[in-house]
This record gives C-alpha cells, structure tokens and sequence, in this order.
C-alpha cells in the first residue's frame, strides 16, 4: 500500500472545438472567473473551480473533440443558490433535463440533493446541484 499525505484535483482539461465560445459559455452561463493562462498561446483558457482546483479548456487545432459523449462522463458543479442557477440558465436559453432525460425536470437523489444536466458548446455533459 502506498501512503498519500494529501491528494486533491488539480485541474481538469477538456478538448474544446472553439475556445472563444466555450470561454463565453463557462464565463457566461456557468459564472466561471478566468484565471492566469500559464501558455498564453491563444488555445488555452484556465477558469478557478475553488478549493486550487481548474477548469483547463483546450483548443485543439489538429484534433477534433471526441464526437460520443455519454451523460454518464460528466463534470459536476455545486452551487449555493440552485434556483439562482437555473433561473440564470433560462435567461441564457439553455436548456436542462434530469438523469432520464426530460426536459426541464429537476433530479433529485435519494439523499434529497437536486440535480440538473445539460451540454456545453461541444456536447460535453455537466451536472449541477445543490450539495453545498
């Protein structure tokens, strides 16, 4: 057995077709703040998630993102005011859907947290919730 003192996440990347638009949709709908971009090559974008942690967006010209993405592949925020956030989401018309795929429906988990889904700019999947 291996002894870790501490292990925390400390970004996590995504391939993304077109940074300009993934910029606005994690700035804009997500409430995203961007944070020092250690390349500075104009094909990555780094926004704070908390706790030392990042969300790192990569264009990536010679490759296109991955074409399957399955809900199951998901990246998950809390957030503190659920109703804030949807109601944010709406104004932006994006759409979300539960677990089995209604629209509009929100999820909630047999521990009484609520749960939305929807997809970024490239399909990617993303939940939100309420477990602040």
């Amino acid at each position: 057995m291996v002894f870790i003192s501490k292990i925390q996440i400390n970004h996590l990347a995504v391939h993304v077709s077109s940074l300009s638009r993934s910029v606005e949709f994690y700035s804009r709908v997500m409430g995203l703040h961007q944070t020092e971009e250690p390349f500075r090559d104009g094909l990555h974008t780094w926004f704070d998630m908390g706790e030392k942690s990042t969300l790192h967006l990569i264009e990536e010209l010679e490759l296109s993102p991955p074409m399957e993405k399955s809900k199951t592949n998901h990246l998950c925020f809390s957030v503190s005011d659920f109703d804030s956030f949807i109601q944010n989401l709406q104004n932006q018309g994006c759409s979300f859907e539960n677990w089995a795929g209604e629209k509009g429906v929100i999820n909630v988990r047999p521990d009484g947290i609520r749960q939305i889904f929807f997809q970024d700019p490239d399909g990617y999947w993303l939940e939100v919730n309420d477990d602040c």
